[in-house]
């Protein structure tokens, strides 16, 4: 469960370029809940994701996952878990390791690392069978380097890193954005799959009105850094594509063109 608690961030306070990114916003996640998160530039939506992983701290608020308070814990701490996939397909990765040793370090989530960090025989069976869920034939080619792959290929291997280990949540920053339709469609059916089966809390950002709509039993509209559209179940089932422009010209009282167009 995430428990967001009116939490505030403002960047460049008294300055010019102040940017008051968060104002007050209250998110409860229950367990198993994959929402997609929607907005047009600037209304908050990864500057949420980033306060709830630590990249920065919050000028107010709090943040827990399951009953663990970690407003003030530092990012890499929180990395226990927390399982996140970039926009960018090159983070998220060892690019000059293989796929294999990149699966081994995502294997020791939340666990002492030691000398002895490099996957074992009955670990490298475990990997070859999970990489076989991909469909994309990495099953044998676990010793290539990470960095040889397309976009599409390693963007599924940081998904498939980012919940080996099962983490209490993963949050999702349009990771499919940089990728071509065809593949993108594929890690999203991917990213359903995984997060589907094994039940996973789940935070995505997406621009595409459509996929909001698509994937997820959960709809959160942000503007303004705040949430001002809220909604599950067969509400968002019965939702569509009009009616959701409908609820953003309401909430916030304008359209974005990337919006529109996808």
């Amino acid at each position: 469960m995430l428990i967001v608690k009116d939490i505030h961030k403002t960047f460049f306070p008294g300055s010019v370029n102040e940017k008051k990114a968060l104002q007050g916003v209250n998110l409860t996640l229950e367990d198993g809940d994959f929402a997609t998160v929607i907005g047009s530039n600037g209304a908050g939506k990864s500057t949420l994701l980033n306060a709830i992983a630590g990249v920065f701290p919050i000028d107010k608020g709090s943040i827990e996952i399951d009953g663990i308070d970690i407003t003030k814990m530092p990012e890499y701490e929180r990395a226990r878990y927390i399982g996140r996939v970039f926009q960018d397909p090159m983070k998220g990765t060892a690019g000059r390791m293989m796929i294999e040793e990149n699966l081994a370090m995502a294997s020791r989530r939340g666990k002492r690392l030691g000398l002895k960090w490099s996957s074992q025989p009955e670990m490298t069976a475990q990997f070859r069978e999970a990489l076989k869920e991909l469909d994309l034939g990495l099953e044998d080619r676990m010793t290539a380097h990470v960095g040889l792959l397309s976009g599409g290929q390693r963007q599924a291997v940081t998904l498939l890193m980012a919940t080996l280990v099962r983490p209490h949540l993963l949050l999702l920053d349009e990771h499919t954005a940089a990728l071509d339709p065809k593949t993108a469609e594929n890690v999203l059916s991917l990213t359903n799959r995984l997060v589907t089966t094994h039940q996973l809390t789940t935070l995505m950002i997406t621009h595409n009105m459509r996929d909001a709509l698509r994937f997820g039993n959960r709809l959160i509209m942000m503007h303004g850094g705040r949430i001002v559209v809220d909604v599950r179940d067969e509400e968002k089932k019965n939702l569509t594509v009009a009616d959701l422009l409908g609820l953003f010209e309401k909430g916030a009282g304008e359209v974005s063109d990337s919006m529109l167009l996808s």
